[in-house]
């Protein structure tokens, strides 16, 4: 099982400790790049594929673990797009 499939079941399995940097890597897979809005965009991150699509996600800090909700959008949207 590869780096990707490793993340893929890990996110699906929803843990409490999915880190923003396994996220970045993740989508990256999926040819998903992050978009800056500028100097003032805060922890506010948008990541967009080659098509368009994007995602939105609000950099989690202190901490660098992602929210159950958050967790639970991506996987809605990945879905979504029939990537998982």
């Amino acid at each position: 099982m590869g780096k990707k499939e490793k993340l893929i079941k890990r996110l699906l399995a929803r843990p409490k400790d999915f880190t923003f940097g396994e996220l970045t890597t993740l989508l990256g897979h999926f040819d998903y790049k992050i978009s800056s809005s500028g100097k003032t965009s805060g922890s506010r991150t948008m990541f967009r594929d080659n098509n368009g699509n994007r995602i939105h996600v609000h950099k989690p800090h202190p901490d660098n673990i992602l929210k159950t909700y958050q967790i639970d959008d991506i996987i809605e949207n990945l879905k979504g797009r029939g990537l998982l």
